[in-house]
């Protein structure tokens, strides 16, 4: 079976943590083309298991625009059973629009693929898993990543160039405000601090950017903690934030809400500081430490 794979690019470079996993998702279901909406063709070409890189290059696909992309990928689906992308911010607002032209359903964070048709995607904040078997003729998913290993490098895909779709000229780009940051990007850091309520204010957030720091880690933070004002929204881990599997996960003053163990929950070891012996966090945590964090935090950054 074809598979179309819209891959992860930003001002013409890819994400190749996001679309690599992608990729492993994607060939568990047939041959897998890459769809490149602008540039970035070379580096996905990279990537083990993809057959054909497709390069649309055009003012209207450079600046992440959902509606041309979405066009694009229509005008490209004849030849395709499957239309893929990974769970971003970018293909959540892409696929969906594919799905509707295509008069077809879109499954989304799918977590496992059991065959062509038949697929797992976690519900319920991640505490049961559902089996959707599509009889849709396309297939439009969206991959979690997070459960998926990164296919490996060394690959020489063909790469060829395309034309745009007719933009249906619905939005236009007007700016990009990008916050500079030295530290890894939160869904592909190996390792992820996040701070919760329970660090009172964004000026004692400060320790907990400290110790992300010193491990050379991305800076998390609890729902409850982005809506109190504490730390940017594109810092939040969980339900209705972002999904994290990194291989060492620190909370500290984070009690362990449904919502935000969904997002997080998938890492390899995860560990706890909280003064709630009581807190669910703890559940879940491979290393708990019941303690004050404005005293335990600081501590912790001090002897590593």
């Amino acid at each position: 079976m074809a598979v179309l794979l819209l891959a992860e690019v930003t001002n013409g470079e890819l994400a190749m943590d996001a679309t690599a996993k992608a990729v492993t998702a994607a060939k568990a279901i047939g041959d897998v083309t890459v769809l490149c909406a602008g540039a970035a063709g070379q580096a996905a070409a990279a990537i083990e298991g993809v057959a054909k890189v497709l390069v649309a290059e055009d003012v209207s696909l450079g600046h992440r625009l959902a509606e041309p992309t979405a066009a694009l990928i229509v005008s490209l689906a004849g030849d395709y059973e499957h239309i893929v992308a990974p769970a971003t911010t970018d293909a959540k607002n892409v696929m969906p629009r594919v799905a509707a032209l295509l008069d077809v359903m879109v499954l989304s964070d799918v977590s496992g693929v059991v065959d062509g048709a038949t697929f797992e995607r976690p519900v319920y904040a991640g505490n049961a898993v559902q089996t959707v078997k599509t009889s849709d003729a396309k297939k439009v998913i969206t991959f979690r990543t997070s459960t998926f290993d990164a296919a490996a490098t060394g690959g020489s895909a063909s790469v060829e160039t395309i034309g745009a779709a007719e933009n249906p000229g619905l939005s236009e780009w007007v700016e990009d405000k990008v916050a500079e940051s030295d530290r890894p990007e939160l869904t592909s850091a190996g390792i992820v601090v996040s701070g919760g309520r329970g660090v009172g204010s964004e000026e004692d957030f400060k320790i907990i950017e400290a110790l992300a720091d010193k491990l050379g880690a991305a800076v998390g933070a609890s729902r409850a903690a982005v809506d109190s004002g504490y730390a940017p929204n594109d810092w939040q881990v969980g339900q209705t934030g972002k999904v994290v599997a990194p291989d060492l996960y620190i909370a500290a003053g984070i009690s362990g809400a449904i919502q935000h163990l969904a997002g997080m929950k998938d890492s390899k070891i995860i560990v706890a500081i909280n003064k709630d012996e009581e807190a669910p966090i703890f559940q879940v945590a491979d290393f708990g430490l019941v303690a004050d964090l404005f005293q335990a935090v600081p501590e912790l950054t001090e002897k590593l």
